[in-house]
């Protein structure tokens, strides 16, 4: 087992060689290892230590695993191939290949799948940091790498988990900010943006008017854009007050039906509240001279989906750029929907329900920060008159 040889410098040196299989490679390769130096240890105490070494290394043991020789190129290969076409829809397909095509296969596709750890992977991202992307998107990205590989792999399981990622704390906080910040739109803002819209002499009257009631059903009943387009005049129920949701527009395949995200977006939505009534009022109006009930409530001059980039170029942006608010797209008014529904205490799970989403973490996250004049709202509603008697007696004592 332990062999002596010397080296060029003439030192004589005990060691081993094993026979190992390593990622990548079809053939095994022999190694050696060197355990002491002639006249520092024995041979019996190199023995020892060549059997502690092999221990260590796992040669002989009933768990040791043969690495694979394929590699991320493969792993790609069989994802394109056999799992997203049966597996997946077609704009979480198309998201995957846009991370694919601009980030993973340049880096990743002669690497051999078991060389791909979170340490090799945790390194990619620092690399991906350094060329200024932020972690959201680096962590968007490696769930697809993670999707490729569990698709491959046949316990169904990525070698590596987002818990290693090594994000600097400060960097998380930082994300966690940022995401109670994202913008969102009241609807006293959603009724400013639809009465501007319909005073844009850039758009035409049917457009003014469709953006508008688009803009108040979407604050009114916090629907996803897709789900907004894909919207039949059949879905709506004047009487019960209700949107039924049960298909998505996919705006990556040029607004093509499908659907909807998840199961719980399958939902019928109730527009009970004062909101709702009046965005179903002016939905009303909008379709009524709508005769065909199978009709897209929201298309274009072809009879088809809307596209969302349209809608935000030609009317929403245009619009919030005149009245002072942020920029940013549709989702700001199902966010500012959701918050309106919990700040009105509605129960979890009805709210949940209502928005379509899958956990309640998720519908947390859509609350965001409060706006300060929305806390001075409930504060007046919850504490008006004992504020007013505080304030008063805290300015006498101070008189």
């Amino acid at each position: 087992m332990v062999r002596v040889k010397k080296r060029a410098s003439g030192e004589q040196v005990y060691y081993f060689q094993y026979w190992a299989d390593l990622p990548g490679v079809e053939e095994r390769r022999r190694r050696t290892e060197v355990v002491g130096v002639v006249g520092q240890i024995t041979r019996s105490e190199a023995q020892r230590k060549t059997i502690d070494l092999i221990q260590k290394l796992e040669i002989n043991s009933d768990d040791y695993l043969i690495p694979s020789s394929h590699t991320f190129a493969d792993a790609v290969k069989h994802y394109r191939e056999r799992f997203a076409p049966r597996m997946l829809r077609d704009s979480t397909y198309s998201t995957a290949e846009a991370h694919l095509k601009a980030h993973l296969e340049a880096d990743w596709n002669i690497v051999p799948v078991g060389y791909i750890t979170i340490d090799a992977v945790n390194e990619w991202a620092w690399k991906k940091r350094k060329e200024g992307l932020s972690w959201i998107t680096v962590k968007n990205i490696l769930r697809t790498m993670q999707r490729v590989l569990s698709a491959f792999s046949k316990d169904r399981k990525p070698p590596f988990s987002q818990a290693g990622l090594a994000i600097p704390e400060r960097d998380r906080m930082q994300m966690r900010i940022e995401t109670r910040k994202r913008v969102s739109f009241s609807w006293p803002q959603a009724k400013q943006i639809a009465e501007y819209v319909r005073t844009m002499d850039t758009l035409g009257a049917a457009r003014r008017e469709q953006y508008a009631a688009l803009f108040l059903l979407a604050a009114a009943s916090g629907l996803r854009c897709s789900e907004l387009f894909a919207l039949k005049v059949n879905d709506v129920d004047f009487q019960a007050q209700t949107i039924r949701v049960d298909e998505s527009s996919d705006q990556r395949t040029k607004g093509k039906l499908g659907n909807p995200k998840n199961v719980a977006a399958y939902r019928t939505v109730l527009l009970a509240d004062a909101e709702g009534r009046e965005a179903m009022q002016v939905l009303r109006a909008f379709i009524a001279k709508q005769s065909d009930r199978n009709a897209l409530v929201f298309r274009n001059k072809r009879g088809g989906p809307l596209r969302e980039n349209c809608v935000l170029v030609q009317g929403l942006h245009p619009a919030l750029k005149t009245l002072g608010f942020e920029k940013d797209g549709m989702h700001c008014f199902r966010r500012g929907c959701n918050r309106r529904w919990e700040l009105a205490s509605m129960n979890p799970a009805v709210l949940r329900q209502q928005m379509g989403h899958s956990s309640s973490t998720m519908t947390a996250l859509y609350t965001g920060e409060v706006p300060l004049e929305q806390v001075r709202a409930e504060f007046s509603i919850r504490f008006g008159n004992k504020i007013d008697v505080l304030e008063i007696m805290e300015t006498e004592a101070a008189a």
